[in-house]
């Protein structure tokens, strides 16, 4: 096994459940894997967030077990224990990457732990594998976020992370357009008012000005909005909304639909939980699947945007590298294709997300002088990422 590969099995302690979604989606993401979460059982290392009310209880419980693993304290000021791996919050990238690294490091050559219990503890783990080829850190991973899921009262999906071999078929695409090549970047846009999409928007919007639930009939299937929970019931699985979500309509759909007050027993809405929707994450999956990879035509691709906010990724389909876009577009204003160019990944992928925040209200327009005057500050360019400012370039006629 090679150790420096290989990600530590972490257990989160003095964490609610959506700290806890955010730090596994923060390990996968911004420290590229360095860490995945598991059940206290099967970790080699424990988070706590000590400002909580019992997080120095707990680091110190943890500090008092016979089978000694390091401890990693996350914390505003350094709670003074030699044991303790602290990083002060906020927390940054670098920081935690290197306090993981430090934990490793604890492992291979454990000063001051229990050598013999951790070895013969991570060997059985390491051996133990499930019928059918699933290991055990897999399947407690899984089990650990079915339990976290199963605590709460919200019946909502939680965040589902695609990667990119999984894109062009859960996303789908548009035959005939490459909206990765430069040359058709300008041809790589979509009108939500033509997707169902547009008529979703539409009914939220009628919605939440009346305040009352109501049904609205898209010539599809039972739509109801309950504007005060802030959901949306709707007759149909995601196969089948997905499937609907990308067909363009011959008529814009908002303009004919209709509504009327919904009358009926709203606890009959809760004997299919799996129908009810979050508004906010309906319309980002809704964007997802009508962009099919490309950015809305309200949006001019040399033009820079920025995002408002942070989206709530524990409740939105996380697309390729949405965390590093998002990340990115929180600092600054960019261009679309500078965002695509600066990470070193396809713009479909940026593309796609930026759809996806502008249904969500979260994308703004750099209209300011000042947006357009300055080039974006570099982010430590691979050897590689050039190459889509070098096809631009020569499309452009200018040379590097």
């Amino acid at each position: 096994m090679d150790n420096q590969k290989t990600p530590l099995k972490v257990s989160l302690h003095a964490m609610d459940e959506r700290t806890v979604k955010m730090m596994i989606l923060y390990l996968q993401g911004p420290c590229k894997g360095a860490a995945i979460v598991v059940n206290e059982g099967s970790a080699d290392v424990d988070i706590v967030d000590a400002d909580t009310i019992n997080g120095k209880k707990i680091v110190d419980e943890r500090l008092a077990k016979s089978l000694r693993r390091p401890v990693i304290a996350l914390s505003i000021k350094d709670i003074g224990l030699d044991d303790v791996i602290f990083v002060k919050k906020p927390v940054k990238t670098e920081e935690m990457i290197a306090a993981l690294g430090k934990a490793k490091k604890a492992l291979i050559n454990p000063a001051g732990l229990a050598n013999a219990h951790l070895k013969s503890a991570k060997s059985a783990e390491q051996v133990d594998v499930k019928e059918g080829g699933e290991s055990t850190e897999k399947s407690e991973l899984k089990k650990y976020t079915l339990d976290s899921s199963q605590n709460k009262s919200s019946k909502h999906q939680t965040a589902v992370q695609m990667t990119e071999a999984s894109f062009n078929t859960y996303i789908g695409s548009v035959p005939g357009l490459d909206v990765n090549d430069p040359a058709q970047f300008s041809m790589a846009t979509y009108n939500p008012d033509e997707y169902f999409q547009g008529g979703i928007l539409s009914a939220v919007k009628t919605g939440i000005e009346k305040q009352e639930m109501l049904a609205f009939d898209f010539g599809w299937k039972p739509l109801i909005l309950l504007p005060k929970t802030h959901e949306i019931w709707v007759d149909a699985d995601e196969k089948q909304i997905r499937a609907f979500a990308g067909l363009k309509q011959k008529e814009a759909h908002h303009a004919n639909f209709s509504f009327k007050p919904y009358t009926a027993d709203p606890d009959a809405l809760t004997l299919a939980p799996e129908k009810l929707h979050s508004i906010d994450a309906f319309v980002w999956k809704l964007a997802c699947w009508a962009s099919k990879g490309r950015y809305p035509a309200a949006l001019n691709i040399d033009y820079p945007v920025y995002l408002k906010h942070w989206p709530n990724f524990t409740r939105l389909l996380v697309t390729p590298h949405a965390l590093r876009i998002a990340a990115l577009l929180i600092r600054e204003p960019r261009t679309l294709a500078n965002v695509a160019e600066t990470l070193n990944i396809k713009p479909q992928f940026v593309f796609v997300f930026i759809s996806a925040a502008h249904a969500a209200g979260l994308v703004g327009l750099a209209t300011r002088q000042a947006d357009m005057l300055f080039q974006p500050s570099e982010i430590q360019p691979s050897q590689k990422q050039g190459l889509l400012r070098r096809i631009i370039n020569k499309l452009r006629g200018t040379n590097v």
